[in-house]
């Protein structure tokens, strides 16, 4: 068809180049004259394409259309006018001239918010549904019969902003592309709209948008988000009226701190708070308000409403007074229509726009990478003094950022002070769980609470979820380049490092493991993860692949690897930072957001890590702990529908609930690391001691709450009673005690509940006839002891033969001499596959065994040799998906395939 485009804006810009695509033939663009020299995004692109654009500043001249508009309108021979978004008044003349008639976009549910301020008016009064409409032209104001409709659920602290870019842009243009469709296929209805429901509203103008505060939370909230930006919902505050942006409804169970500001009018005063304003309905609940206008035009934070006159100016050096010269030519360069950039200029006032804010906001990015500015640095630095003083403290890493506040639970421990976070860590913000619910997090040393955790509920886990989500999709984060990404994870490491005594502390305490295997391995190894996942963030590539060609045009195909989005990750308890850091380490190297769930029994090493993180400069959201059941938190998150990945380590039951949640909720990526059975061969022609020495840290390291811990030891015949003879003699030298003693080699388990099962298990094992030949009690001294054990004479069948004890207990078995295949077949008989072991001097044997062990991970002539670069996981019921190693990566990615024509 040929059509004529009649409106304005990127909206239009991009109906204009889908109508193109799509084949049709645009016979005219009409749009508004060009403002302060700069021309309309739809004329500039029209342009592009010779075809022929018109910028009449009117079609009517005192009610009558201008007779040469009309006529320079009808020469074009349009079949239909498209006006995806048009502030001119159109005559008649011109509407119904075109054999199809006029189609119009229009952003509400007709006949509902009828006018020009349709979006504003959706959230002012609160409805719950939004959209779109595209209707056929007539003579009344958005009376006219509809084409099509389509709808959107309006979440309760949507903008007009975060609609209109979620669903009222891309999916208006699609709108009206379908509507062009339909129209040419003679298939476009027109359904009379019904007078029921009709409403009109007029164009929100700032008298008007005075806050009523004889209203309640909700009411005041979406007077406030609907007069967001324009005209701005503003009240008296000390005399002088102040406009309210960015309002958020809050959990009345939230606790607020600050300092009282006196609104006239409203219920109760209002707060300032480290967040922001809070403001009260007259139902006593609360909204929060992010920023505030005052009536020079002057935009702050509201959380710094009582220090906004405080900040003095800094002295520049020469450095940046260079960059401030090239800030002023970038200025100048978007202000054309202004003669010199003083430092008095306005950036708004001298004609910028907001597409004029992203290119400010680009600029200054290729001039010092550093100065990482968001949108709203801009609007609230609109002043070009204020704007570079702005930009020299954010690249002095002084840029007024709400310094962390952490409620510390501080202990003199260790010969160091710890400062322990306890709450919620959502959103760069440490914060009480809904309700005020906490437990007791206890020290597996003597028993004794070390203090109260926040214990997070449902609606935190839907906070944290919406908080990645906005990360990932709105923030910093999901643009910023993968090389500034690896240098924050860089200084994450580095920061882990400074505080490794601290981390290894508490992770002691906590944990119960020993302090000296706590520093090198829990944090050691957390802090080279981190580093090694650094390294990877620039690395992280695709491919280009040949296909048959389309001739006689060709093709490219090639794939990207992407980040996944919001990943859920739980982790257990018997390396609450290590576990940690496997998974999270390439979460975020892929560029995704993380909500992480720690053991219930394990938070603080997670919550001293999320310090961490924010201080290492990671933006809010990209990382988010919450402390709680798995029941509750581990299953909302194997449900939540903007969840895209679970990683998981635990047991194999679990595992499979989570599986299984995950796919019917959306078919969630997963990975597992689940249970095992890990057998370890020995053999007769082995290094004796050293298969003694490895044997028993195959199965005590970490007081055997390992996930690859040896389950099964199989000795063959011959050295069989002289291996058992020298690892009791070991066994017997160990020292059981405090974990932060130095000399200690085996601590605490790690908490009462595995302790009874470790007892009843070797309970079982001594009932089926196995033969308890060391240990096998609860020792005798306060807190979570259990002796070394050692069980011989283990038949195949019994039930400390096949499951796992997750314990410092040896289960010994025998095999024959020579026969490799049988006892090949015995370790191989078993539904787990997470690791295994041999040893022989025989390098023949030892890669025949390696090749059938069934095992993600074999170790030969080692055992517990895990490194940052080899992947980690297992086989069978074991689990699948990898920890580690450059094949992490992937369970954190998703690979997308592009193939074009030329």
């Amino acid at each position: 068809m040929k059509i004529a485009v009649i409106g304005q804006s990127l909206f239009g810009q991009e109906v204009y180049k889908e109508l193109r695509k799509d084949g049709h033939t645009i016979v005219g663009v009409f749009t508004i004259p060009d403002k302060e020299g700069k021309a309309d995004p739809l004329a500039t692109e029209a342009e592009k394409h010779a075809v022929p654009v018109f910028k009449f500043p009117r079609w009517r001249l005192k009610g009558q259309a201008i007779s040469e508009v009309v006529d320079q309108y009808k020469a074009t021979g349009a079949e239909l006018n498209v006006l995806p978004f048009c502030s001119q008044f159109i005559p008649m003349e011109v509407i119904d001239h075109p054999k199809h008639g006029s189609i119009i976009y229009h952003p509400s549910l007709l006949p509902r918010h009828r006018g020009a301020s349709a979006i504003n008016w959706t959230l002012i009064h609160g409805d719950k549904k939004g959209g779109f409409t595209v209707f056929w032209a007539d003579d009344g104001l958005d009376t006219g019969p509809i084409l099509l409709q389509r709808e959107c659920e309006v979440e309760p602290n949507d903008t007009v902003n975060t609609i209109y870019k979620r669903f009222l842009f891309p999916e208006g243009i699609k709108g009206m592309v379908e509507a062009v469709r339909l129209i040419a296929k003679g298939k476009a209805p027109k359904i009379i709209q019904p007078q029921e429901g009709a409403t009109y509203e007029c164009i929100q103008k700032k008298e008007n948008a005075k806050i009523d505060w004889n209203q309640s939370a909700e009411a005041i909230h979406n007077w406030i988000r609907g007069n967001d930006k324009v005209p701005g919902a503003w009240a008296e505050v000390d005399g002088q009226k102040v406009t309210f942006f960015g309002s958020t409804l809050m959990n009345n169970n939230t606790a607020v701190n600050g300092q009282s500001l006196e609104i006239p009018g409203a219920s109760q005063p209002g707060i300032v708070t480290k967040a922001g304003l809070v403001l009260f309905g007259n139902n006593s609940k609360m909204l929060l308000v992010k920023n505030l206008q005052f009536e020079d035009g002057k935009m702050i934070p509201a959380a710094q409403y009582f220090r906004s006159g405080s900040s003095a100016a800094v002295e520049l050096t020469e450095e940046e007074k260079g960059f401030a010269e090239q800030m002023r030519a970038v200025w100048k360069s978007i202000l054309t229509n202004v003669n010199q950039i003083d430092d008095s200029t306005d950036f708004f006032k001298s004609g910028a726009a907001s597409m004029d804010v992203v290119r400010l906001v680009e600029e200054a990015k290729l001039r010092a990478r550093s100065c990482q500015l968001q949108n709203e640095d801009v609007y609230m630095n609109t002043i070009f003094q204020e704007f570079i003083q702005m930009c020299v403290r954010k690249l002095r890493g002084e840029d007024g950022e709400e310094e962390l506040v952490v409620d510390y639970v501080e202990k003199n421990i260790n010969n160091i002070t710890v400062k322990i976070p306890h709450q919620l860590f959502i959103s760069g913000e440490f914060v009480d769980a809904e309700g005020g619910k906490t437990y007791k997090t206890i020290n597996p040393t003597n028993g004794t609470a070390i203090c109260e955790v926040s214990l997070a509920q449902i609606s935190d886990v839907d906070k944290a979820v919406a908080a990645a989500k906005e990360a990932f999709e709105e923030g910093e984060w999901g643009k910023m380049n993968p090389r500034d990404r690896g240098r924050l994870i860089y200084k994450l490491a580095d920061l882990m490092e400074e505080h490794q005594e601290e981390l290894a502390t508490i992770e002691a305490i906590d944990s119960g493991a020993v302090y000296t295997l706590a520093l090198k391995t829990h944090v050691g190894m957390s802090i080279q993860t981190f580093r090694y996942f650094a390294g990877w963030c620039d690395k992280i590539q695709g491919c280009t692949i040949p296909i048959n060609q389309a001739r006689p045009n060709r093709n490219l195909t090639f794939t990207k690897k992407e980040p996944i989005g919001v990943c859920a990750i739980v982790i257990p308890w018997n390396y609450p930072l290590m576990m940690l850091a496997w998974k999270t380490a390439a979460c975020l190297a892929a560029g995704n957001t993380v909500v992480l769930k720690p053991a219930q029994v394990t938070p603080l090493t997670a919550l001293k890590f999320a310090e961490l993180a924010a201080r290492a400069g990671l933006p809010k959201g990209v990382v988010n702990i919450l402390p709680g059941s798995g029941a509750l938190v581990g299953q909302r998150l194997s449900d939540h529908p903007n969840v895209r990945k679970l990683g998981f380590t635990g047991s194999t039951e679990i595992g499979k609930h989570i599986m299984k949640s995950c796919a019917v909720s959306n078919v969630k990526k997963v990975s597992l690391e689940l249970g095992g059975k890990s057998p370890l061969i020995i053999f007769s022609d082995c290094d004796m001691d050293k298969a003694v020495r490895m044997g028993m840290s195959s199965v005590f390291f970490n007081k055997g709450e390992n996930c690859i811990a040896a389950g099964r030891l199989f000795v063959e015949e011959t050295i069989h009673d002289q291996f058992v003879a020298k690892v009791v003699e070991e066994v017997k030298k160990m020292k059981i005690g405090d974990p932060l003693d130095r000399s200690t080699d085996h601590g605490p388990q790690n908490h009462k509940a595995h302790l009874d099962k470790l007892l009843e298990y070797c309970q079982m094992g001594m009932k089926e006839g196995a033969k308890l030949i060391y240990g096998g009690k609860q020792v005798q001294r306060p807190g979570f002891f259990f002796e070394p054990t050692v069980f011989t004479d283990v038949q195949d069948h019994m039930y400390i033969a096949t499951e796992e004890s997750f314990g410092p207990i040896m289960i010994i078995s025998k095999f024959k001499n020579g026969e490799v295949d049988d006892v090949l077949r015995r370790a191989n008989a078993t539904e787990y596959g997470l690791a295994s072991g041999v040893f022989t001097r025989d390098i023949s044997k030892a890669l025949y065994v390696s090749e059938r062990l069934n095992a993600g991970t074999v170790f030969v002539n080692t055992y517990n040799k895990t490194d940052v670069a080899a992947p980690f996981g297992g086989f069978k019921q074991s689990g699948f998906g990898k920890d580690l190693g450059q094949e992490a990566l992937n369970e954190y990615l998703k690979t997308k395939a592009v193939t074009i024509e030329y």
